[in-house]
């Protein structure tokens, strides 16, 4: 079932009752997208989120049922993927409730995650994100020489150059 912004904020909502302390939540991928309003919704629910809030937001995902995925990395992990240390800070805020911090990746950081699977519907998020945020082939390269793959190196290397030739003018 496709997830639009307003499903998404009333999922947080519920969650945000039961959580017994505030955390930080960083939307990622699809999620983020759509939170960022460059795509309508999403299939699944993806985030990042401080290690320390890592078992609270799990422990309440547990009570709740939702009947979506939910799937969460710690400090900056992006399926197999790891970002810079910065990319909560720089991360995009989304909206404050009383117990969540709710934020997006960076429109740079969403495609360079992308670029790790490279599968079709990655390919369109990747080409929406560099049209719709006017993002240039020099930050994205800059950034990506930040990001651990975890996996074989050379495959992301590969999806990167792709990216970089056929995705600009």
């Amino acid at each position: 079932m496709p997830l639009d912004k307003s499903a998404l904020f009333g999922f947080l909502e519920e969650v945000d009752k039961e959580l017994d302390r505030p955390v930080t939540l960083v939307a990622v991928g699809g999620t983020a997208l759509t939170l960022l309003d460059a795509k309508p919704s999403t299939r699944d629910v993806d985030f990042t989120l401080p290690s320390v809030d890592y078992v609270e937001f799990n422990k309440v995902l547990k009570r709740i049922p939702h009947g979506f995925e939910v799937q969460c990395w710690k400090d900056c992990q992006v399926f197999s993927q790891f970002l810079p240390d910065d990319c909560i800070k720089k991360s995009v805020p989304i909206r404050k409730t009383k117990n969540i911090d709710l934020r997006a990746l960076r429109p740079v950081d969403i495609v360079v995650t992308k670029i790790g699977r490279l599968e079709p519907k990655d390919k369109q998020d990747i080409e929406s994100c560099i049209r719709r945020f006017h993002l240039t082939k020099r930050e994205i390269a800059r950034r990506a020489k930040d990001v651990e793959y975890v996996g074989r190196e050379e495959n992301y290397r590969i999806n990167l150059t792709y990216v970089l030739d056929n995705f600009f003018d």
